[in-house]
């Protein structure tokens, strides 16, 4: 079952790109979702930013490429995705 924070990352993802929750996985990046461009990519640091509260560098900002980088980099600020 997945997290809480899992949840609300699906969610933002989904609300931000404008695809349904229950597509987005693990293979869900930038490459693989055609609606996933700079200005959504600004957005969707922006929303994570907001639901998570925390403040991501510059650098992290060009990490989230992807699902799983989203979550790797949130867990660097301490946030928890164990189920």
């Amino acid at each position: 079952m997945p997290s809480g924070n899992d949840t609300k990352l699906k969610q933002t993802l989904a609300q931000v790109l404008g695809v349904p929750e229950s597509g987005i996985g693990d293979e869900t990046s930038m490459d693989t979702v055609p609606q996933w461009d700079s200005l959504k990519h600004l957005n969707l640091v922006l929303a994570i930013e907001e639901q998570f509260g925390v403040s991501l560098t510059e650098e992290q900002s060009f990490e989230i490429l992807s699902y799983p980088l989203a979550k790797a980099v949130l867990a660097e600020h301490g946030i928890d995705f164990a189920a």
